[in-house]
């Protein structure tokens, strides 16, 4: 295996020293940094530009996939995430099946092994040139949500037709395609809904639409598509966000 230069974004120093430990047994990785918040691990990447990076899924200021979504747009160079997460096996093996590579706390040093033969095996050109390496190329990008009790949940686009803010809660739900509605963490703000993917836009202080599911605007009010097309509530186009929203719609 090439030298693959190496980062570590993780706020749990045991884990960063149990993770480090296990790849000195690898000849091939050199650890070139540590950062313990997504905003510092953002940093560090686009400064070391890594091979290789072992990402936490959930930090003390973001998601490990809000620093994806951050670095995304400006990589010119290939990358391979590996996300570790102290989260049940259960969930993990859930999440493999979104494309992901994922690692369970604390490291095992078979499952590791495993996860480096992937990087091993893959090919330079399946390695997504100025692009991370962490979505398949043909399924629809997913991502993940936490939720008020720790739930980790991973959801693609098209499972959301919109997001509503509970004021009483001080927090974000969201609808899903099959009727229910599933709260967030309270720190979870609009701006980072809308920053998963752009077809959600915000409509109202209280409202993120899936522009997907939007038929038309008629008074104000947003008429979406089966299965939307009731909502439990008027979804409003207040004038603060009307401009926006409607560029985007006609940008279809």
């Amino acid at each position: 295996m090439e030298n693959l230069k190496t980062v570590i974004v993780d706020d749990d120093e045991s884990s960063v020293d149990n993770l480090c430990f296990e790849l000195k047994h690898y000849d091939s990785i050199s650890v070139e940094g540590i950062a313990h918040t997504g905003i510092a691990g953002i940093k560090l990447i686009e400064k070391i530009k890594p091979d290789l990076v072992f990402l936490d899924v959930e930090l003390p200021d973001m998601l490990g996939m809000d620093v994806i979504m951050k670095l995304r747009e400006g990589l010119s160079w290939s990358m391979r995430i590996v996300f570790y997460t102290a989260y049940s096996k259960y969930m993990i093996d859930a999440l493999r099946n979104y494309a992901f590579d994922f690692l369970l706390k604390p490291v095992d040093r078979k499952e590791l092994e495993v996860v480096l033969s992937r990087v091993k095996t893959q090919k330079k050109e399946d390695m997504f040139p100025n692009r991370i390496g962490v979505f398949s190329v043909d399924s629809e990008k997913p991502f993940m949500l936490v939720t008020p009790t720790g739930d980790l949940r991973v959801l693609r686009a098209s499972d959301i037709g919109y997001f509503r803010y509970q004021s009483a809660r001080k927090s974000w739900e969201v609808a899903l395609t099959n009727g229910t509605f599933i709260s967030l963490r309270r720190n979870t703000s609009a701006e980072q809904l809308c920053a998963y993917d752009e077809q959600f836009v915000q409509i109202h202080q209280s409202f993120i639409i899936n522009l997907s599911y939007l038929l038309m605007v008629q008074d104000n009010r947003c008429v979406m598509y089966p299965p939307f097309d009731a909502p439990s509530e008027d979804l409003i186009v207040s004038r603060k966000y009307r401009k926006e929203m409607m560029k985007r719609f006609f940008q279809l």
